[in-house]
């Protein structure tokens, strides 16, 4: 037992949980250097008091369960939802918030504590990464709302003047799609609101497809979806402290989340009139306003989901497109981000996925060269938005077709190399001919 807790596996998955905890009691001693509860304390709170989101919870109950046998699968889901239906009698009776998901959190502790107690060797290893899985889900939603606190925080100036000046390369997408979704009217506003809140949801049910065979095979794939969607949401962050944006329907509208409104705004133009070509500030922000612009983590979420969902069934492939497509719509037509935020995003997730990809083959030159061709993209794109967006928008006819065949280049070399990489598209060797034998 004491060897194999020294494999370098073992190793490896301890230094990843030693660093995972330390780095959400930075984020907690973050917050509350700020006044507010952090990641540790919110998720605390949810067993107890209203989550925020109860369909996230049972969706992380669901990914934990892909290690459970089916008699087990029923067991946890009637017990989650017995343990719901006492709370949520509770706050109907003293007029607490409504909210489900404190059954699923429950269910996902206690399979932790049977983990430890009542499972050994590699069923309970097995069992604590099933809910290992689902606690991260979980975890990445608390961390990424104390990631947002941190950049309104820490950065009062945003450069959305230079992104806005640089989309006039794309033809302001952000503006002409505002104005489509306007037209739609309530009905496609609520179908377009809900793709955007639910899409950890439709991430699960694309991981849930890949993960089917785990509870017979006792073991995990090499590469799943659920990898590609944490990575991004830790990394993502990173880069809105380096560039922060808050999006044109708060640099250009009324969308500000503190006080005075519109006042924070260069103008209120969002979506029917563009901003016109001028040269580009650092503008000082309000303080209660996300930077979470650049690059749109939401499309390069979609966008990992579109690409997991292919080796799926016909409508799994199908929602994985609607979900692609209903971003991109929801993403632009509320005014959350800009074009160019969009393109960064998709070369952002097609990059970290190829990473992840050629880390769990063993890396070779095509994943290298794959991997430093996405990054040094990735750069090019934030750099040219910083340093020369008067030029990309005085020059659309150049710039427009750079940016998109730049990200098409980014997507073209994914697809090619993860072709080779993947054995079921190498054609499989002739046999020999019998040759004749000499007389």
């Amino acid at each position: 037992m004491l060897t194999a807790w020294r494999s370098p596996r073992a190793i490896l998955w301890t230094v990843a949980v030693v660093v995972a905890l330390g780095f959400l009691i930075a984020l907690e001693v973050a917050a509350r250097h700020y006044g507010v509860a952090g990641p540790i304390t919110n998720q605390g709170r949810e067993v107890i008091f209203a989550p925020k989101s109860g369909p996230l919870l049972y969706a992380s109950m669901a990914l934990m369960m892909v290690v459970l046998t089916w008699r087990e699968r029923f067991i946890a889901l009637g017990v989650a939802v017995g343990i719901d239906v006492v709370f949520f009698l509770v706050r109907w009776i003293v007029g607490a918030d409504m909210m489900f998901g404190n059954g699923a959190l429950w269910v996902l502790l206690g399979y932790g504590v049977i983990a430890l107690t009542r499972r050994s060797g590699q069923e309970r290893v097995l069992l604590l990464k099933g809910v290992g899985l689902g606690l991260l889900l979980v975890a990445g939603r608390k961390t990424g709302d104390s990631w947002l606190l941190i950049t309104w925080k820490t950065r009062p100036t945003v450069l959305d003047q230079y992104v806005a000046t640089a989309d006039h390369a794309l033809g302001n997408p952000s503006w002409v799609v505002g104005r489509m979704v306007e037209a739609t009217g309530s009905a496609g506003t609520h179908v377009l609101e809900w793709v955007y809140i639910q899409l950890a949801v439709a991430a699960v049910a694309v991981a849930l497809y890949q993960l089917r065979h785990v509870a017979t095979e006792r073991r995990f794939p090499g590469h799943h979806l659920v990898r590609t969607f944490l990575v991004i949401g830790l990394l993502g962050p990173g880069i809105y402290m380096l560039f922060p944006v808050v999006g044109p329907v708060f640099a250009y509208g009324p969308g500000a989340s503190g006080t005075g409104g519109v006042q924070w705004a260069v103008a209120d133009l969002w979506p029917h009139t563009a901003p016109s070509i001028a040269v580009p500030h650092q503008m000082t922000y309000d303080d209660l306003t996300p930077r979470n612009c650049m690059p749109s983590l939401h499309t390069a979420w979609a966008t990992t989901i579109f690409i997991h969902s292919r080796r799926g069934p016909r409508f799994l492939r199908y929602a994985g497109a609607f979900w692609l497509l209903a971003t991109l719509g929801a993403t632009l037509g509320f005014g959350y981000h800009y074009g160019a935020d969009i393109i960064a995003g998709v070369v952002f997730a097609v990059t970290i996925d190829a990473a992840l990809r050629a880390h769990d083959r063993g890396w070779d030159r095509a994943g290298i060269q794959l991997v430093t061709y996405g990054a040094t993209v990735f750069v090019a794109l934030l750099v040219s938005y910083r340093f020369i967006p008067l030029e990309m928008a005085r020059h659309p006819w150049v710039f427009g077709p750079l940016l998109v065949l730049a990200t098409a280049s980014v997507v073209h070399t994914y697809t090619r190399t993860t072709k080779l990489w993947d054995p079921k598209a190498v054609p499989a060797a002739k046999p020999l001919e019998a040759q004749p034998e000499l007389v």
